[in-house]
């Protein structure tokens, strides 16, 4: 750490704890039987899903295309729901850990995440003690937002453009090892916790 000047952290994995099968199993129990072919692996989603990541497709047009894939009359809020419950927690020692960060590194949020998980961790997690996400990061760079996802290395070399920073100057922290590598052949220094990992040990 001794270089390290940025630290550009993912948020899915990384801080807060996902619970796919939950969030499988809900949408099983509404209706759609394929959600499992659809949410491939722990990294990757195919087709509706990446489309929503990319913000491609707006909640509006996510919603009827889930709807479509249900045998069931869904209202919004069951189809939110049962996305949402993807999202687990953050532990309270990593929020606290980040406004530690904060004052010591240019901290930047990197996520591939979309608009409905986005709103409910805005609403749900980064309200700790009264706080909102710009205390927690100095930079926030979602997916849906750039219409651009990792690993693709124009997504990185975005955030070196915008952040005004260098690679071999930050530190990528990331559960993926797609991710992980193409930030690595950018000049990135990388670290890929494992799941439910607590990765302050980097700092000590």
């Amino acid at each position: 750490m001794e270089n390290i000047k940025n630290l550009v952290i993912d948020f899915g994995g990384v801080l807060i704890n996902l619970a796919r099968n939950r969030c499988i199993e809900a949408f099983e129990a509404i209706g759609v039987a394929d959600i499992r072919t659809l949410i491939v692996n722990n990294y990757l989603h195919k087709d509706l899903f990446k489309s929503f990541e990319t913000g491609t497709i707006t909640t509006r047009q996510f919603r009827e295309a889930v709807r479509r894939l249900s045998s069931q009359i869904l209202t919004d809020k069951q189809i939110d729901d049962a996305w949402i419950s993807m999202l687990d927690n953050v532990p309270v020692y990593k929020l606290k850990l980040l406004l530690e960060l904060r004052q010591k590194y240019n901290t930047m949020l990197l996520s591939n995440t979309n608009e409905l998980h986005w709103h409910w961790a805005e609403q749900h997690i980064f309200t700790y003690k009264n706080h909102q996400t710009s205390d927690f990061f100095h930079h926030i760079y979602l997916s849906y937002q750039m219409h651009l996802v990792k690993p693709d290395p124009e997504i990185f070399n975005y955030v070196i453009r915008d952040a005004g920073i260098l690679p071999e100057e930050t530190l990528f922290i990331d559960d993926a090892a797609p991710n992980c590598k193409a930030a690595g052949l950018l000049g990135f220094h990388t670290y890929m916790p494992e799941a439910n990992e607590d990765w302050s040990h980097l700092f000590d």
